[in-house]
């Protein structure tokens, strides 16, 4: 999350801490039965408290899901950047940042959420999606794997967004973060061979 300029580095603690307790509601409960009485008693402020930040649950909602696309964002793009991890290490941390991080914990109650998130901010999603998918793509490119699949006819972007597909449907067919991790390093591990074990 961006500061905002002149604020506080506490008001921003405190917002954060908001933004946390409100992401933790929100996938509890869904935008529907989600309450303010709720976000607030997670983040331990008072309702009144909550109100100095957010004067409405909408507001509250678009702005903790711009806090969850940055945050994710953010992780993903310094795990791509890890220079240290062989590139499935990094692709395999990307997903799980950008898709995997919430794998597993949405209450039943939750089921809401991506027809609230299309209404609050439907174009910011695919932006950010954009964006990641631009990261990834810069990544496979930057390793060299592009030109063992060249001969196939398959560019940088494809392999980005089959592994991003890949990465979608393990989603909902994962019960815990832990298995989609286990399904996107096969995947990774797939794509990957032709770098050999070393890379």
């Amino acid at each position: 999350m961006r500061t905002k300029p002149g604020a506080r580095p506490a008001e921003d603690a405190r917002r954060q801490r908001l933004l946390e307790a409100a992401t933790a509601v929100f996938l509890r409960y869904g935008f529907r039965k989600a309450s303010m009485d709720e976000v607030a008693r997670a983040a331990d402020v008072s309702r009144q408290g909550l109100y100095l930040h957010f004067a409405t649950k909408e507001l509250l909602f678009r702005a903790t899901l711009t806090h969850v696309l940055e945050t994710s964002a953010r992780q993903a793009e310094a795990s791509l950047g890890d220079d240290s991890l062989p590139l499935e290490a990094r692709l395999v941390g990307a997903f799980d940042a950008w898709v995997g991080r919430f794998v597993g914990t949405l209450g039943a109650d939750a089921s809401d959420l991506g027809e609230a998130a299309e209404g609050a901010l439907k174009d910011l999603v695919p932006r950010y999606e954009a964006l990641f998918l631009d990261a990834v793509t810069k990544s496979l490119r930057a390793a060299g794997l592009v030109a063992a699949y060249k001969p196939a006819g398959l560019g940088a972007r494809q392999l980005a967004e089959t592994l991003h597909a890949t990465a979608r449907g393990l989603k909902y067919a994962s019960a815990s973060r832990e298995a989609f991790k286990e399904g996107m390093e096969v995947a990774a591990r797939a794509l990957c061979m032709p770098l050999g074990a070393s890379r």
